[in-house]
């Protein structure tokens, strides 16, 4: 059976000179987060996590690391 994600959550944040959007919601007993540059909206990171908070610092430190 499928699961359905849920309490979807988007926002925009700057890292340096760009523009990324984080993308994070919840799939069964984990929280999944994407980085990605709003232009063209290529992902720089992801993570899986027990929290959305967990999830959300770990993508953010993958994505700061690979554009720095």
């Amino acid at each position: 059976m499928a699961q359905t994600p849920k309490d979807n959550q988007t926002r925009t944040e700057s890292i340096g000179k760009w523009t990324v959007r984080i993308k994070s919601y919840q799939l069964g007993d984990a929280y999944i987060c994407t980085v990605d540059n709003v232009s063209p909206g290529a992902v720089i990171a992801r993570s899986t996590a027990a929290t959305r908070a967990d999830a959300e610092s770990d993508a953010l430190a993958q994505a700061k690391a690979a554009m720095t």
